[in-house]
This record gives C-alpha cells, structure tokens and sequence, in this order.
C-alpha cells in the first residue's frame, strides 16, 4: 500500500503550519510509521528545524526523512517518498495557490490550520476551495487556540459552518515555539498538555487520511 500524504496548507502566513507539521511528523514516528518530510515552503523554516535535529540526534533524526521541492515538483517527490514510507507530510507555502496546488492535488488529507480570528478565517476558505476543486479531503484545526475567551468560542462556530474540523484544538503554548528551536517537539518532552494534544490531533488526522 502507498503510503498516506498529508499536506499542510493555509494561504495565511503565520497559522502554524511548519510547527504543525514537524509535530505531526514526529507524532507519526513515535506511532511506529515511516516518515518523511517534504517542505515545500522557500522560507525553509522546516529545513532548519529538521537541521538543528540533525545536530541533536544525528543524520538519522529520530528516522525521519526529509527532501525539499517547489511547484509541481512537489507532485512527483511526494509520491516518491510515498512509495518508501507511511506517512509524507507536506509543509507548503503561503499565499500562493500555484505553489500549493500541486502539493494539494497528491494529498490523502489537506490539513488546514485555523487560529481563531476573524482575519484567518476569511483566508480560509480558498485552501478549502482548492482542496474542493482537487478532490481531496480537507480537516481544519483549529490552532494557537486561548481556549476561554469569547472570540475563540465565536470563531469556533465559525470555522465549523465552512466544513470538518478536527475535535482536537491546539492551544497558543510557548512549549511549541521552544521545542521548534532545538530541533524537537513537545511530544518528546515527557508528558505534558501539549503533548496530549498533538497526539491526540495526530491519531484524528491520520485515522482521516487513512493511515
């Protein structure tokens, strides 16, 4: 069976998406899976991470894979990485839907991160139309969440009318930005409610993709 590939997408900058999918990666990993890692962003921002894990783990990194493409590239490298691993997790780049199409028509899943405001909303709905258009199922997350306000409360319902959403939410947690920088996740930390929470999203989205 070809492995299942997850692309993350969001035509926002700064939803969370390179953080999502490094933990997403490592999350699957610890599950037993192959990975590998695509990123399809220019800003690099997954290539440093998996880099500084390198350093931290050596050349293994914890048996995650890891390639970089662009544009329709990213078509023809996921499918490869897919032949040889369980899981590819795609991190694309924002605010170009050409850069991501590819990337989004080779998904099992397109993961869509959503922080809960109204600016990230309205940005929402073109990665879902394009998701739509390729005939790929699409999960929102509900990210960088401060769970007891209005606003999150209000923006829950919101992002809810637009299509699915996975029951886990992520919240807004300083853990995430700091286990990035070394090169790791809060899953490897020891128990924590961060880690509850990416293992949590992780089993939705792969038991969504069908891995």
């Amino acid at each position: 069976m070809t492995g299942r590939i997850l692309t993350i997408a969001q035509q926002k900058g700064g939803s969370g998406k390179t953080t999502l999918a490094a933990h997403l990666a490592v999350a699957a990993a610890l599950r037993g899976l192959s990975v590998a890692l695509l990123d399809c962003d220019p800003q690099g921002s997954l290539g440093q991470w998996f880099e500084a894990r390198e350093r931290r783990l050596g050349e293994d990194a914890a048996g995650i894979a890891f390639r970089t493409a662009s544009g329709w590239g990213a078509r023809r490298e996921a499918r490869g990485l897919a032949r040889d691993h369980d899981v590819v997790v795609i991190d694309t780049p924002p605010k170009s839907d050409l850069e991501c199409r590819p990337a989004i028509e080779t998904a099992s899943l397109v993961v869509v991160p959503v922080q809960p405001s109204p600016v990230d909303l309205w940005a929402t709905q073109a990665t879902l139309d394009s998701a739509a258009k390729a005939g790929v199922p699409a999960l929102m997350v509900i990210n960088r969440a401060q769970p007891r306000t209005t606003l999150t409360a209000r923006m829950r319902e919101a992002i809810a009318a637009l299509g699915p959403v996975a029951a886990t939410e992520i919240a807004s947690r300083v853990a995430f930005a700091a286990s990035m920088e070394a090169g790791a996740s809060v899953l490897e930390a020891g128990r924590s409610a961060g880690a509850d929470e990416m293992a949590a999203l992780a089993a939705e989205v792969l038991t969504a993709a069908g891995a």
